[in-house]
């Protein structure tokens, strides 16, 4: 049986049975909470128990590596919409140890497209036509630092609602240990104080 049909089959069963009815919520997240995450499968189960999120608590926006690059791409549009429309008030950006974004390298990216099928002279196109497959294609050799990026791209935003507390951290793809990179509160607590003194 093809995948899709496998899908479809059980997509119907799961409708008629009325399995759907112990997920059912709004759209809001009743814990206000965005999450950036990265779209590993050994996180799809794991992040939501380690972190004890249920159906309906969280905004879950995941991508290769947890990455955010850039301040208008589509990852922080989605935070944004999220904080103001979604009712969201506090995001956390959870990069992983083992991540297959770690020291990933173009060439080799590139090199795998063309033996799927992709030819040369598309890629030559794109190249010419801008595409910078050295930064598209680029993933990290530190997830800390990773993390610690995507938190300032988030941070320093000009529409990230003020006073908006911004949490990094790695999580463990096998055991779900949490390990803390920077704290929202304390970076909010000290630019409160530093301001203080400044007045």
């Amino acid at each position: 049986m093809r995948k899709l049909d496998e899908v479809l089959s059980f997509n119907q069963a799961f409708v008629e049975n009325k399995d759907y009815e112990k997920y059912v919520n709004t759209n809001a997240p009743d814990r206000r909470l965005v999450v950036v995450t990265c779209m590993d499968t050994r996180l799809t189960e794991l992040l939501p128990k380690a972190l004890n999120i249920r159906n309906g608590d969280a905004k879950i926006i995941k991508n290769a590596g947890a990455i955010i690059t850039a301040p208008f791409g589509n990852i922080m549009r989605s935070v944004i919409v999220a904080l103001y429309e979604l009712k969201g008030d506090e995001v956390m950006i959870i990069g992983h140890h083992d991540c297959g974004m770690t020291g990933i390298d173009p060439k080799i990216v590139v090199g795998h497209m063309m033996n799927r099928g992709i030819r040369q002279d598309t890629i030559r196109m794109l190249h010419n036509s801008g595409v910078d497959f050295n930064r598209w294609l680029t993933g990290f050799e530190n997830v800390k630092s990773s993390v610690e990026k995507s938190v300032e791209i988030v941070r320093n935003h000009p529409l990230l609602p003020p006073g908006t507390p911004i949490h990094g951290l790695i999580i463990d793809p096998v055991t779900g240990a949490l390990e803390l990179v920077t704290d929202g509160y304390e970076y909010l607590a000290a630019q409160s104080d530093a301001s203080a003194l400044l007045e």
